[in-house]
C-alpha cells in the first residue's frame, strides 16, 4: 500500500472537511461538540491557508488528517507559546492500521521537533471523550488547564515536552522583554 503525508493545499478542502466531518460525527450524537462538526468548506480552506494541515494521503484518498496552528497567529486564543494541534481525524475505513500515530508522529517530531525546533505542543480534548484523553497520555501528554469550548464542551488541555533542553531554556526566559532591555543588550 503507497501512501505519503504531506501539507494539505486548497484543492484539498472539501474532502478534509468530509474526513473531519465523517470522524467528528459519532462525538455529536454523544452531545460532544468541537467547532468542526460546524465548519463550511469555506472555513476548512481558510484554515489551510493560515495553519500546517498535514494529511495521509493512499489510494483510498486522504486517510488522516492533524492541523497546527502557530501562536503567532493573528485572532486566536493562545493559552501557551507553543504550537497547538488540533483537527485529528482518521477515516472510518482505516481505523486501527496505525495511520493516526503516523501522522501524530510526523507532526510532532519531523515537522514541530526537527524542522521548527519547537520545545513543546499542546492540544484540547472533550473531558468526556471516550477515548482520545487517554490516547493522550500514552503519547507524552500532561494535562495544564482546563475550559470551556464555545459550543459548551469541557475540555482538558494538554502539552507535551519535544525537546526537554529547549523546553528548560525557555521556561526560564521571559518570553516578552522590555524594549529597553533589548536596546540594551544590542549596546554590550
Amino acid at each position: 500500500m503507497s501512501q505519503r503525508i504531506r501539507l494539505a493545499n486548497e484543492s484539498d478542502a472539501a474532502a478534509l472537511h468530509s474526513l473531519l466531518q465523517q470522524a467528528y460525527a459519532p462525538l455529536v450524537a454523544q452531545d460532544i461538540h468541537f467547532t468542526i462538526t460546524r465548519a463550511s468548506v469555506a472555513e476548512v480552506r481558510e484554515v489551510i491557508r493560515s495553519e500546517s494541515t498535514y494529511v495521509l494521503e493512499n489510494e483510498s484518498g486522504l486517510t488522516a488528517t492533524l492541523t497546527t496552528r502557530f501562536p503567532w497567529t493573528v485572532a486566536k486564543n493562545h493559552l501557551a507559546p507553543w504550537p497547538f494541534v488540533h483537527w485529528f481525524a482518521v477515516a472510518e475505513q482505516a481505523k486501527g492500521q496505525g495511520l493516526g500515530r503516523e501522522i501524530i508522529h510526523y507532526v510532532e517530531e519531523t515537522f514541530l521537533r526537527d524542522t521548527l525546533k519547537a520545545p513543546a505542543v499542546y492540544l484540547a480534548t472533550a473531558i468526556r471523550h471516550p477515548w482520545l484523553t487517554d490516547l493522550y497520555l500514552r503519547r507524552g501528554y500532561q494535562p495544564f488547564h482546563t475550559a470551556i469550548n464555545p459550543l459548551g464542551v469541557e475540555l482538558v488541555y494538554l502539552r507535551k515536552i519535544l525537546d526537554r533542553q529547549a523546553f528548560a531554556d525557555q521556561e526560564h526566559k521571559p518570553i516578552i522583554r522590555p524594549l529597553a532591555e533589548l536596546r540594551a543588550g544590542l549596546t554590550a
